[in-house]
Formats: structure tokens, sequence, C-alpha cells
């Protein structure tokens, strides 16, 4: 099924990024490790031009390719993301060295970025960046606000984002994070090895002046997609406090920065999921990302155009189970005919054919009103977000239901699916955040009137 608002150029492209996935990026996909940043998958992309895309591309675009992709290769399809989500913030509010320097890397895919916005107890309350520093300490660690901190908890997910993103966590958050070095083979301090923990510290991100234009940050992110192999970090932190969302900055960090370590999440995800410690990493004026104060219109920038390609992550998912469910229905004999021939399952798959294209069409418009710069979008990219990754997820379980207990055989497409689309539903805000959205916006227009 097609889209009606897409010309035929988009679908014959549509068409050709699906075949590149299957035919040189799943091959590629399949030789990475699980957990660890596939460099040879992102110089993939890079090769094919599809990351230098992210920065030349409209809200549709990105979701098209999203989608597509996510039909042949989720890996493809999320390293894809992961870069631009780490980078748009550079690309959108960065100056023209912080530019220079970092997007032609992510393009070719010799950088890898990550968005760092969740922290153990600033999930789905991504504003609630606190636990600030003394302010009269220039050095050394800083002073928790006098509240005792809780463990961390379970945030928005390994995107990094409000969670920015696509988890839940366990294990190595529970404490300080433990002592690698940050940054990939390419990136980062080669050689640096374990440090010591520097003894507790608040699990929440907090920033102290440090001279006349720098700050030191201290405190753990987690849940963050891409750490600790990225390259550079675009890291939110709490500048002033008791501000809420006003009082927080956005910095680009590179890896290598003293004082940045962390360590992987064991999560139920491919792709690279960790936690980070700031133990007084040094950051300048040279490295904040828009306005001092204000970077958190950087990151809820950033999710307005990512969403509603998250949403078109999970329709791609959904069309390839969809499609796989279509091909074993028709092949497929029982009770003395095929399984299509079967009401219970003829309705079954329609209504998962129903809710795809239903959640397809609305990501796509969210697109177009970004593009347009239409009013409602943070409403409309969390109602696509919010439908996308609801039905997939239903789809998937249809789709396992009805090919039965081969679908749960490692290895299997919907073995696959099954697992990956469960994040998508935490990651880059939950789908109970989207509901608020959805309401705030609504009251707001009926205040507007």
């Amino acid at each position: 099924m097609t889209a009606f608002s897409l010309e035929p150029e988009r679908l014959a492209w549509c068409a050709e990024l699906r075949a590149l996935a299957a035919e040189r990026l799943r091959p590629l996909a399949g030789k990475g490790e699980p957990g660890r940043v596939n460099r040879p998958l992102l110089a993939e992309l890079g090769t094919l031009g599809l990351l230098s895309r992210l920065f030349t591309s409209g809200a549709l675009d990105l979701c098209l390719m999203r989608e597509s992709l996510a039909h042949a290769c989720t890996e493809a399809e999320t390293a894809l993301a992961l870069q631009g989500l780490g980078a748009h913030p550079v690309h959108a509010h960065g100056t023209p060295a912080q530019r220079a320097r970092w997007l032609p890397r992510v393009a070719d895919g010799t950088a890898v970025a990550a968005f760092a916005l969740s922290e153990p107890d600033a999930g789905s309350d991504a504003a609630s960046l606190s636990l600030t520093a003394e302010p009269s300490a220039a050095t050394g660690p800083a002073a928790p606000t006098g509240r005792a901190a809780p463990p961390p908890a379970p945030a928005q997910g390994p995107h990094g984002g409000a969670p920015d993103a696509r988890f839940t966590g366990r294990g190595e958050a529970a404490g300080p994070v433990a002592g690698r070095r940050v940054g990939g083979e390419r990136g980062g301090a080669p050689g640096a090895g374990p440090r010591p923990a520097a003894g507790p510290v608040p699990p929440v991100l907090a920033v102290r002046p440090d001279g006349p234009d720098g700050w030191r940050l201290t405190g753990e992110k987690c849940w963050i997609s891409n750490a600790p192999d990225a390259d550079f970090y675009t890291v939110f932190a709490r500048t002033t406090p008791g501000a809420g969302a006003r009082g927080v900055t956005a910095f680009l960090v590179p890896a290598d920065r003293p004082g940045l370590t962390g360590s992987r999440l064991d999560m139920l995800s491919p792709h690279p999921i960790g936690a980070l410690r700031f133990d007084a990493v040094p950051v300048t004026a040279d490295d904040v990302l828009g306005e001092a104060d204000r970077g958190f219109r950087v990151a809820m920038d950033t999710l307005n155009l990512f969403r509603p390609s998250v949403g078109a992550f999970a329709v791609g998912m959904a069309q390839a189970a969809l499609d796989a469910t279509l091909a074993h229905t028709a092949r497929r004999d029982a009770f003395g005919g095929k399984l299509k021939d079967l009401q219970s399952v003829a309705h079954q798959v329609a209504e998962m054919a129903l809710r795809t294209e239903s959640a397809r069409l609305m990501v796509y418009a969210a697109a177009t009103a970004y593009d347009a710069g239409a009013d409602g979008v943070p409403g409309r990219a969390a109602m696509a977000k919010l439908l996308a990754t609801e039905t997939a997820q239903y789809v998937v379980d249809r789709a396992v239901q009805l090919h039965g207990a081969r679908a749960l055989q490692r290895g299997h497409l919907l073995e696959h699916l099954y697992r990956e689309v469960r994040a998508p539903r935490v990651y880059e805000g939950a789908s109970e955040v989207q509901r608020g959205i959805i309401a705030k916006e609504l009251y707001k227009n009926l205040e507007d009137r």
C-alpha cells in the first residue's frame, strides 16, 4: 500500500533504499557485535550518502529513510537515526567551528554522535535535571543540594533523550559509572584504561562555573545510545539551579575530555547503550550549543523533528511484520485449507494493515507539518510517535501469534522485530509522555481561541 501524498519520485527512492538496505547494509549489520557501534555499517551509510542527508533533508524525507531502512534492516536504520539525533543539535545550533569539526565526520561515518539527556532521576521528566553544584566551588566534585540522591531509576531510554529515547535499564548504572574512558576506535583516548572512581557523586549532571567562561560537569547520564563508544556527546546540564527547563544548557563534549568515563548497559537492544560519568569534566563557552540556559529548547527542537521519524521506524517494522504474515498465511496449510481462508485470520490481517496504514499517514502528516512550519508541531509529532509505536507493537505481536512457535525461534525475522519493537514506546518520550504533550497542546489551543 502507498500513501496518496507521495510523489512517484519519492516512492522510487523508498524502493531503492529498501533494496540497498537488503543488499548492502544487512550483510554488514549481521557481522556487527551486539552492544557495540558497528563502524563498518556506519561507513557504508556514509558511502551511500545517507548520513549526509541527515543535514539536507526535511522531516518527511527523514521519515522515508527511516521507514525504508527499517523494513529491511533495523540495525542500519538505528545507526543512521542515532547519528542524526546526536548531531542534529550541532547542525541546528552549533557554531561554525563546531559544525566544521564534527559534521563532515558524522556524514562520512568516521565520527559517532550521541544525545545525552536522560539521567537516573530525570528521564520522562527531562526538565528536572537538578542537584546543582555549590555555586562558590570552582573545582573538585560537586556538592549535592541537600536531598538524598535516590538510586537510579528507569528513565526514558536508550537514545539518550527524554529518554531521547529509543529503554529501561539495570546493572551498571546503579552506582558510579565504572572505569573506562569513553570514545570509540577513532575517538576518545586510546589506551586510557580504567580510571579509579572518585567516590560517590550525584546521579544527575551538575554544572559549576570554572573561570569566566567555563564550567565543570559532575554527575551521571544513563540510557544513552551509542555510549560509551561515541566520539562526542550532546550533553544537557543544569547551569542555573531551581530554574527548571529554563536553567539547562546544551554542551558539545568530545569523548576524550578528562574526567569523562562510561560503561555499557546490558539492554534488550542490539545497539550500544551505556551510562556516562562526569567527574569535573571541563567545558567552556566554545562548547555551548545555542545559548546558556536555553538548552532545553535545543533538546525539544531536536525531539520535535525526530519523534515523527521514530514513528516511521515503527511503521517500517510493522510493514515488515505484515508482509511476513501475508506470505505465511497465504501458503500455510491448516484445517483443510490455507490459513488466510479462516475468517479469524483474515480479519486479524486486515486489522494489522488498517492500523499500519493509519500510522503511516499520521507520521507523514506530522513530518509535512514540521517541514511547512505549521502550528501545533509538538502535538502532531507526539501523536505520530504515539500511534505508530503502539501500532507496531500490536502488529508485530499479532504477526508472532499467527506464525506460531516458529516466530519465537532465535534468528527469525519476527523474533528480531519482537525485541526491537518494544523500546520505541519508551525512548524519546514514553507513550504516557506523548499523551501529556497532546493534551497540553489541545488545551493550549483552546485558550488561544
